[in-house]
């Protein structure tokens, strides 16, 4: 596991990422899985690193697991990767934006 001050530091990076709450990421994977027919069930809606995200928004610091710090580190690492607007696409576009919701980031989100 990493050590505390890191850890800190990544709960922070992470929080400040993650700019959508647990309500709204469920809700967005459950929307995005979403077919004209059928909907998904919840604990099944979504990504597995999205629904990793989601079980993380809902665990307390001193919860954390290894798994939890590895998707930490894989969702800091992407939303900032796609936060680079000189390389990619505006945040309107609906795929990147799509993506990044699905990691909880919604880049128009204020």
């Amino acid at each position: 596991m990493t050590d505390s001050l890191e850890l800190d530091a990544l709960w922070e990076d992470f929080h400040r990422a993650v700019n959508m709450t647990s309500q709204e990421l469920a809700a967005w994977l459950r929307v995005s899985e979403a077919s004209e027919e059928t909907e998904p069930l919840p604990e099944h809606a979504g990504s597995p690193t999205g629904q990793h995200v989601l079980a993380i928004l809902q665990k307390r610091r001193t919860d954390l697991t290894d798994d939890d710090v590895a998707v930490m580190y894989e969702v800091v690492d992407t939303v900032a990767e796609q936060a680079d607007v000189e390389n990619e696409p505006s945040a309107e576009d609906p795929r990147r934006r799509h993506l990044l919701m699905s990691l909880g980031h919604d880049p128009l989100k204020p």
